[in-house]
């Protein structure tokens, strides 16, 4: 079951739901409008999953960064999110779908328990300019049914993620050593 605007309102007032910092304005029917931080990995080269991922980190000034198609970017949430009583589903949205930008497509589930700034995954289909602070897609909480099992009391590779963060896959391939 997907949450109201006025059920998530009702859980951030009541502790049950945390979006820090939080905006009642940017409430939606069945979201919360979430905004684009003001830091950016951009990882150039081949890419291998046997091998952590090397980037350069950027500011995104206030006057906005031109993302240019064919770089992988890692980005973060302006706000830091979770529960321990909903599950989240992060999406990017029409506003900047139709800017030709391809925002967390292959992991927008944030389980129970995990109150983080997300990693984003970020492709441009042309060159397009971006701002610290933009809304930048909906962040939809859901009822989970069955006993919860809170995220953080997982061994999880991501469990303490609080910001961009690389693919940490090469930590399960041949034990991390290549």
């Amino acid at each position: 079951m997907i949450l109201t605007g006025p059920a998530i309102a009702a859980a951030v007032h009541t502790g049950e739901i945390t979006i820090d910092p939080y905006d009642p304005v940017r409430i939606s029917p069945n979201a919360y409008d979430w905004r684009l931080g003001d830091t950016i990995r951009v990882c150039a080269g081949d890419l291998d999953a046997a091998a952590p991922t090397a980037f350069t980190e950027q500011h995104i000034p206030n006057y906005g960064l031109i993302l240019v198609p064919g770089l992988l970017y890692l980005g973060v949430t302006h706000e830091r999110t979770g529960s321990e009583t909903f599950a989240q589903i992060l999406n990017g949205d029409r506003t900047i779908g139709s800017l030709g930008i391809w925002v967390h497509v292959s992991a927008p589930l944030g389980h129970q328990g995990h109150a983080i700034r997300w990693t984003l995954e970020i492709r441009a289909a042309k060159p397009v300019r971006v701002y610290p602070g933009m809304t930048f897609g909906k962040l939809v909480f859901i009822a989970a049914h069955g006993h919860p099992d809170s995220y953080q009391h997982q061994a999880a590779k991501y469990a303490a993620t609080d910001g961009i963060d690389i693919s940490r896959l090469y930590e399960e391939i041949n034990g991390g050593s290549r």
